[in-house]
């Protein structure tokens, strides 16, 4: 067997992209009354939608069914298979079917068709064939036909699997925007991934409190200001009054731009004469987020915490940002 050239290979590939991409592209004219339909059925449905479909579209079954409970619509994969030896239980009465055969005869799908009418529950299928049996008996149908495989067999689902799956993408977020479905909604149901620590997490999860702040009064000198910093290893010190109000901050950049300047006594000297007055401040309840984005703005790399009266109550740096996953 002869291998092919790699310009072959390029070409090979391309033609797949190019038949893959006209599939989708055809879709266009099909987002219609039908599809406007099958929409109405799924936003009306008390229970949950469930996706279901054999071989391959089986497997694009799972990725819609997993789009559609991620924004909003409730959803599982029911195996039509498993479906006839009791899975058909998952299906209630309050209910949508939503299911996939690019053929529309696939057997396991015919044979439970009987039992999703009995229940009374609305079918949508996505096929390929609008005269196909399944389609003739949907309560809605949305053709998701192609004019041919990428395959160069015809045989592998190719620009048919990626034409279903567009078309189940497009169902999931016309059903997100009409549910009114927000970033907060999203990431509540992606709380370990790095959308919801974004969306979620507040600084008030990650800030040092209490013993663990790094404060001095501002009439301390620089020298048990030092200490402070080096104690609570946060690469800075708050300066607060006797009300705990935060007057300024004193920094390891500070110290830095200290030695540049020459003369000072680090005994003698008051951190209230070193200290960045006017330092950046944020309320507590603000989105670890919205604490990264006021850090990169500043060129900052710490934060102080203060209640509604200016009174410190916690403190962070971008290490612990870091670590929490928040960027």
């Amino acid at each position: 067997m002869s291998l092919a050239k790699p310009e072959q290979l390029r070409q090979l590939g391309l033609e797949v992209i190019r038949l893959e991409a006209e599939a989708v592209a055809a879709l266009a004219s099909r987002i219609d009354e039908n599809f406007s339909r099958a929409c109405e059925l799924m936003l009306k449905c008390r229970g949950r939608v469930i996706v279901t479909g054999m071989g391959k579209s089986g497997h694009i079954c799972g990725k819609i069914a997993s789009t559609l409970a991620s924004t909003g619509t409730p959803a599982f994969f029911v195996h039509p298979g498993e479906a006839s030896h009791g899975d058909l239980g998952m299906i209630t009465e309050h209910d949508v079917v939503l299911a996939l055969s690019n053929s529309g005869e696939t057997a396991e799908l015919i044979t439970i068709i009987p039992l999703i009418k009995r229940l009374g529950v609305p079918l949508i299928a996505l096929t390929g064939r609008p005269d196909s049996t399944l389609a003739q008996q949907a309560t809605v149908h949305i053709d998701v036909s192609v004019r041919q495989e990428a395959c160069p067999l015809g045989l592998a689902p190719t620009a048919s699997t990626t034409a279903a799956l567009a078309m189940g993408d497009a169902l999931a977020v016309a059903l997100l925007s009409a549910r009114g479905f927000t970033q907060a909604d999203f990431a509540r149901s992606h709380p370990a991934g790095s959308l919801g620590r974004r969306l979620l997490l507040k600084i008030d999860d990650l800030m040092h409190t209490g013993a663990d702040i790094p404060a001095v009064h501002e009439t301390v000198s620089l020298s048990e200001a030092l200490l402070e910093m080096t104690a609570k290893k946060l690469g800075m010190t708050a300066v607060v009054d006797e009300e705990w109000r935060v007057k300024g901050i004193f920094t390891d950049g500070d110290l830095r731009r200290l030695f540049e300047h020459g003369n000072f006594d680090l005994r003698q000297t008051p951190i209230c004469e070193v200290m960045t007055r006017g330092c950046t401040t944020v309320p507590t309840g603000i989105l670890a987020a919205e604490a990264v984005k006021l850090m990169q703005e500043k060129k900052i790399n710490a934060l102080l915490v203060v209640d509604t009266t200016g009174c410190l109550v916690g403190a962070l740096n971008m290490h612990d940002l870091l670590r929490a996953g928040v960027f």
